[in-house]
């Protein structure tokens, strides 16, 4: 299994990717002592030519999938509110890798917003075949304390916002499939959709939400092959969870994450590469990426 190389733009290069590549290539071949080193051994990047769409773009595992899909050879698209933080890094992916970069400002949380964000994907870059949806919020607070309003942005940009996402581009996925091109819509979920977390409640419930959502949808578009996963990190250092109100538990998080070595957002990046990568008859459709210490 061909996967393209990890990126070097964002300064923090992991070689798990690689590795693990070549270790599906021993095992494709049946001769672990002569697998294909992907770095040196692709004769081209399985990305190249693709239209990719990533929200919450502007930061973390947004911002470093971004970078990691146009250093694959992608067109990216970048939806996000901070249009100053979009700009800057079409910017600069314009100026360290072959593709094309396109800033779209867009609050994904508004009605018909990302109807008018697709189409203007599909004017300037052509129909997307390759859909991140990753943006999202993390608030925690005891339940019989917390503000309805941070779970009704969870629930906004978690879900809502996800299956949106997923509408305004899946007649753009369908239409790759049917030309027999890859076709990916990929849901950024989290461990917490499958594990209790204290204090974290409503958090868990939308990513448990976007996990059957994936597994249904998977169902619904993978005979007519839209390859649906769900890329699911565990204790991850981005901005995610610096807006929450309640003080202990940006205390308990802040913890969380020094208590382990936790993975970069360019961990996550790798590894849906990586994923999206596969051979189109492949799909990475669960993938739950931990520290190692989290067990």
């Amino acid at each position: 299994m061909n996967a393209c190389p990890p990126s070097n733009t964002s300064g923090n290069t992991s070689r798990n990717t690689e590795n693990a590549a070549n270790a599906a290539n021993a095992a494709n071949t049946g001769n672990t002592g002569n697998a294909v080193n992907v770095r040196g051994g692709s004769p081209a990047c399985t990305l190249s030519g693709r239209v990719a769409v990533v929200t919450g773009a502007s930061s973390g595992i947004g911002a470093a999938t971004a970078r990691r899909l146009a250093a694959g050879g992608a067109a990216v698209a970048l939806l996000g509110r901070r249009t100053d933080r979009l700009r800057a890094l079409a910017d600069e992916l314009e100026r360290t890798t072959s593709g094309t970069a396109l800033p779209v400002p867009v609050d994904l949380t508004e009605p018909g917003a990302l109807d008018t964000a697709a189409r203007t994907v599909t004017a300037r870059l052509g129909r997307a075949d390759l859909v991140v949806a990753n943006a999202g919020a993390m608030l925690g607070a005891p339940f019989e304390a917390a503000g309805a309003d941070e779970w009704d942005r969870m629930i906004d940009l978690n879900l809502r916002a996800l299956v949106h996402t997923a509408r305004a581009f899946t007649d753009d996925l369908l239409a790759a499939a049917a030309a027999g091109r890859p076709a990916d819509l990929v849901h950024v979920g989290s461990v917490a959709g499958h594990t209790c977390f204290p204090g974290w409640s409503v958090y868990c419930a939308t990513k448990a939400a976007v996990g059957h959502l994936t597994r249904n949808l998977r169902a619904e578009l993978g005979p007519r092959g839209v390859r649906v996963k769900n890329v699911e990190p565990g204790v991850t250092v981005t901005e995610l969870g610096n807006d929450m109100r309640d003080t202990a538990m940006q205390t308990t998080l802040a913890r969380m994450r020094a208590d382990l070595k936790p993975l970069t957002a360019d961990d996550i990046a790798d590894a849906l590469a990586f994923a999206v990568a596969a051979p189109p008859h492949v799909n990475v459709a669960e993938l739950v990426v931990v520290p190692v210490q989290q067990g």
